[in-house]
């Protein structure tokens, strides 16, 4: 399994890298995407909005737990953490296996429901604008994603 890592250096070269990813993405992809509160994880969701052509305002679904998006494909933003020690399955499975692209926040407490094949991102902190960007493709049509953005 390849980890791959990326730096950047500003909320801006978060959002266009994001962005870039984003227009590569496929119908059924699913991108999990961790890191500590306020590492830029909805600044990166914002990013993989525009990149699949969305000009709606993205915000963090936190109370909605799920909110989607129009574009040249769907986007389902999911913020799970008020799952945590819940068994509630809210058809994560159509939304996985549906037409647009999944992207879950605080993953793990939906493990048994994520598919096995899927890309994982990690934000990490290095600075004050600075970012580690980790990405674990789960998959063969992941690391062609990744291969693409590296271009």
């Amino acid at each position: 399994m390849s980890v791959y890592h990326f730096k950047t250096k500003s909320a801006e070269e978060t959002m266009a890298f994001a962005q870039k990813l984003g227009s590569v993405l496929k119908k059924g992809d699913v991108l999990t995407l961790a890191g500590d509160l306020g590492a830029g994880k909805t600044t990166f969701t914002k990013g993989l909005a525009k990149g699949l052509g969305i000009t709606r305002t993205v915000n963090s679904p936190t109370f909605t737990i799920i909110k989607e998006y129009s574009g040249r494909l769907p986007l389902y933003h999911m913020d799970v953490y008020r799952l945590e020690d819940s068994d509630e399955d809210l058809g994560f499975e159509e939304y996985f296996s549906g037409e647009g692209v999944s992207v879950v926040e605080w993953a793990v407490f939906i493990e048994e429901y994520l598919p096995d094949e899927r890309m994982e991102i990690v934000i990490s902190y290095m600075g004050e604008d600075e970012r580690e960007i980790q990405i674990t493709p789960l998959g063969e049509r992941y690391e062609e994603r990744v291969k693409e953005i590296k271009q």
